[in-house]
């Protein structure tokens, strides 16, 4: 494991919160809990939203099941299947983009069903996702959600799925596979550009998550944070984030959104406040 280990939210120091142009987050297990988006995170979005701080969700969720949350959830944009495609509403409706073009991605799908088929035929135990049927540009495997791999067979279902020539990441529900060089870094960037037409600056953004496919978001984000429930996964980090909330899910996350608009709201306080002459 590299890095120093993990320091509370309340260790981070207001100036750098003021930096702050925007979040970055995961959904299952940091905003929401059973599949559910968390009340705390909901009201905490919404107050992040008032402050005009865009938030863009980052995860290995497919597309379908992402887009009632798209036009729901006072979000920038949400990518799904870990960059592989963007929701963001719009005048016209819900917007979909891909990071591949469509024969690519018809190419993709035959590979990725043959993998999906060797997976269920070698590894005991295995399912697919129940929210497969949404899915455009990758596969996923249920580890936690509605059926339960041990870590052998999760490690299984990984080397299956890097033998077929896919990437492989293990979230806290799924283990997910795709073909491609997109990943939740260039899912953050692509969006970033898209929604704010500016390039993503690292330093001015904060990245929220839960589990080991986090792992690039905490080495790429100086502002990174883990909700508390990151412990059942920090044995099998190599990168850990850089602080960690109090609260596990939709908690922590509305810990660290209190954190960052209680910093900004102190500088607009200091900005104002009228001058007292001796």
């Amino acid at each position: 494991m590299s890095g120093l280990r993990m320091k509370p939210v309340a260790a981070l120091e207001a100036r750098r919160l003021r930096r702050v142009r925007g979040v970055l987050t995961d959904i299952d297990d940091t905003l929401t809990s059973d599949g559910a988006i968390e009340p705390a995170a909901l009201a905490a979005l919404h107050r992040l939203h008032a402050s005009r701080l865009p938030v863009i969700a980052i995860t290995g969720r497919p597309a379908g099941w992402s887009e009632p949350f798209a036009t729901q959830w006072p979000v920038q944009a949400i990518v799904a299947e870990n960059g592989g495609v963007m929701l963001r509403p719009g005048p016209c409706g819900l917007q979909h983009e891909f990071a591949q073009g469509e024969t690519e991605r018809a190419r993709n799908a035959e590979r990725l069903q043959a993998c999906a088929a060797a997976v269920l035929r070698e590894v005991p135990g295995a399912q697919v996702a129940a929210d497969s049927a949404g899915r455009l540009t990758d596969i996923a495997i249920d580890h936690s959600e509605f059926t339960h791999l041990g870590a052998t067979q999760i490690e299984q279902v990984v080397a299956l799925m890097r033998r077929h020539g896919l990437n492989a990441t293990v979230s806290s529900i799924h283990v997910n596979g795709w073909i491609g060089e997109h990943t939740k870094w260039t899912a953050a960037q692509w969006a970033v550009q898209r929604c704010t037409g500016a390039a993503l600056a690292a330093e001015e953004w904060i990245y929220v998550g839960d589990s080991t496919n986090d792992q690039l978001m905490f080495e790429r984000i100086p502002l990174s944070v883990a909700v508390a429930n990151i412990a059942r996964f920090v044995p099998q980090l190599e990168v850990l984030p850089a602080y960690v909330t109090r609260g596990e899910r939709g908690t922590g996350f509305a810990e660290l959104a209190d954190a960052l608009l209680a910093a900004r709201a102190a500088a607009r306080a200091r900005r104002v406040a009228p001058r007292v002459h001796h």
